[in-house]
């Protein structure tokens, strides 16, 4: 089973790599709202981040509304955070728009 990252190393993971991300106030996911130009941008996201997730079996709790995708990431069986959900948010934000 994974390591949870809590306290100060999970705070340390969202610093250095996801600074757009913050842990849920119960630190037991991480979580991030994207916004893209339309519906299509969104749904290209999904189904890119899609394809990432399988190959890493490890699946994002997600929605969609129109242009928004909320996303919350945690590894169930281990309780918490773990670098898996670190590595799934880090491709998701390859996926991303850049830019403000």
């Amino acid at each position: 089973m994974a390591n949870i990252m809590t306290g100060d190393d999970l705070q340390k993971a969202l610093r250095d790599w996801l600074p757009d991300w913050e842990a849920a106030p119960s630190s037991r996911a991480i979580r991030k709202s994207f916004k893209f130009t339309d519906f299509r941008a969104a749904m290209a996201f999904m189904n890119a981040v899609a394809e990432d997730a399988e190959r890493m079996n490890h699946h994002p709790d997600w929605s969609n509304s129109y242009n928004r995708v909320e996303v919350e990431l945690a590894t169930h069986d281990a309780g918490g955070v773990t670098e898996r959900d670190i590595e799934l948010a880090r491709a998701m934000e390859n996926h991303a728009p850049k830019g403000p």
